[in-house]
């Protein structure tokens, strides 16, 4: 697509709009941190979020508990975790991280994997305990990468009947989904939850440098996210560090691109605290981008970022937790149990 007929594109749908309101007006800053509104929910998160799965892996307890709560006290307040990262121990360090009044002050995300009711119930419960809480800001469909995954979670006795269930029970505030393989499928997620007349709070997926060249999640699904007002969790900014291996952009290049675009927060792998301090400094440093300056970062990695191959979550089953675990979705739902059965 050339520029000028994608930059007609997003004026027809709102989303330069919706870039400028965004990116210009912060609502508050705390410490220096920019904070924006998460879609249409109201809340207030900061333009910047503490990826969870990290903090599980490659440091010890006490460093990860460390690693979290000076990133509260310098103004990062979205904590993003899932049920299934490593093995549970990412929930479990930020919820010991999360004692002593830490819990009230962040805004609180973890993920579920299942596929059935039965499943995702479990799954939810289970992190509650883990995450030493009686309810999560945000719960999110976790690794939407199959188009099956859609029908699946909003079958009779689907997962989504869980997510409804632990709402109404003050397990959950909001609700929504997350994947990163293919942007014809959130669509898809999107088209189901409709004809069932539910309405996501979030959207989770990869924004970067080299989405916008290939397979695009910014070309395709972001203009309808800005349209139905449902908040954008960026992730893969630098594609768990893989893009910077492609020598053309430079880490603060990835998070200030993100930023540019009407994200409510970009998620970003923390595993040590010169890493922390990078991630902060991107956030206070950020001013909105010219034209001729996201011109420079799509024309210096539009080679590189041609057939995917340093966006793996994309063309490869790198990142795909589920297909390694399936039995983490759970079994069929009792509805597809039913109907395949044997007259």
């Amino acid at each position: 697509m050339e520029r000028r007929e994608f930059i007609q594109g997003l004026a027809a749908t709102g989303i330069l709009g919706a870039i400028r309101n965004q990116v210009t007006s912060t609502m508050t800053t705390k410490q220096g941190v920019p904070y924006r509104i998460l879609g249409r929910t109201g809340e207030q998160v900061s333009v910047i979020g503490l990826g969870g799965f990290h903090i599980g892996m490659n440091m010890s307890e006490s460093d990860a508990i460390q690693l979290v709560r000076s990133a509260v006290d310098r103004g990062i307040n979205f904590m993003d975790n899932s049920w299934d990262y490593n093995n549970g121990e990412s929930e479990i360090r930020m919820g010991k991280a999360l004692r002593d009044g830490y819990r009230q002050k962040v805004f609180l995300m973890t993920k579920l994997d299942g596929r059935t009711k039965e499943a995702a119930a479990k799954q939810i419960d289970e992190s509650l305990q883990r995450l030493q809480t009686d309810h999560v800001d945000l719960i999110q469909h976790h690794e939407v990468i199959r188009f099956e995954d859609p029908d699946r979670i909003f079958a009779e006795g689907g997962a989504h009947e869980a997510v409804l269930e632990a709402k109404k029970a003050g397990k959950v505030r909001y609700v929504g989904f997350t994947g990163h393989k293919d942007p014809h499928i959130h669509l898809y997620m999107l088209e189901v939850a409709g004809r069932h007349g539910f309405h996501f709070d979030t959207v989770q997926m990869p924004l970067n440098v080299m989405d916008a060249h290939f397979r695009s999640f910014q070309h395709l699904v972001l203009p309808e996210l800005v349209k139905q007002d449902i908040g954008v969790l960026g992730m893969k900014s630098m594609g768990d560090r893989i893009i910077l291996k492609s020598g053309v952009v430079k880490p603060i290049e990835c998070l200030h691109y993100a930023m540019n675009l009407p994200t409510s927060v970009v998620i970003t792998g923390i595993d040590n605290m010169q890493i922390l301090e990078q991630a902060i400094q991107a956030a206070k440093t950020f001013k909105p981008m010219s034209a001729a300056d996201v011109d420079f970062l799509l024309a210096k990695t539009k080679q590189a970022a041609a057939d995917g191959q340093f966006e793996l979550f994309k063309t490869s089953q790198h990142f795909d937790s589920t297909a390694e675990h399936p039995e983490w979705l759970g079994g069929e739902s009792p509805h597809v149990q039913q109907v395949a059965k044997p007259s």
